[in-house]
């Protein structure tokens, strides 16, 4: 009869630490005191951490359990805000139509300068007319107004 020898079982269990990382999230608001497209980061983002404790177990030298016992925030972390501009600038007025070359003033009525208009205002041409004629300047529809 041969005896039968069996291994003894060595079970083990060990208590670890990770630590993790927590990314920071990110956030756009507008602001419309800023020129639009333009981006400021108000806040900068800061990643927060983690700990994570766990008991393994190891059977024989191999794991074959592992248990969380603990997740413990060490650290918040801290969205990062972003701002972005709205504001569109408007130009200076120049106090001329645009819809003329040249200036011709922005009124309730402009007329030809020796015409038999009654203004309020009054221009010398000729002016080129590059959108609207509003105050029917080109009376002969050829794109200059106020001509001689």
């Amino acid at each position: 009869m041969t005896a039968s020898t069996k291994t003894p079982t060595t079970t083990t269990k060990k208590t670890v630490v990770e630590v993790r990382t927590i990314p920071f999230k990110k956030k756009t608001v507008t602001d419309s005191s800023m020129p639009k497209g333009e981006k400021t980061i108000r806040t900068k983002g800061v990643n927060g951490t983690r700990k994570l404790t766990y008991q393994i177990t190891y059977v024989n030298g191999i794991q074959t359990d592992k248990d969380l016992l603990r997740d413990q925030v060490s650290k918040e972390p801290r969205s990062q805000v972003t701002a972005v501009g709205t504001k569109v600038e408007q130009p200076e007025s120049s106090g001329c139509d645009p819809n003329y070359s040249g200036c011709v003033p922005i009124a309730s009525d402009v007329d030809c300068s020796g015409g038999s208009g009654n203004g309020p205002e009054y221009v010398a041409g000729p002016v080129r007319v590059i959108g609207s004629d509003i105050y029917r300047l080109d009376a002969d529809h050829d794109g200059l107004g106020c001509e001689d």
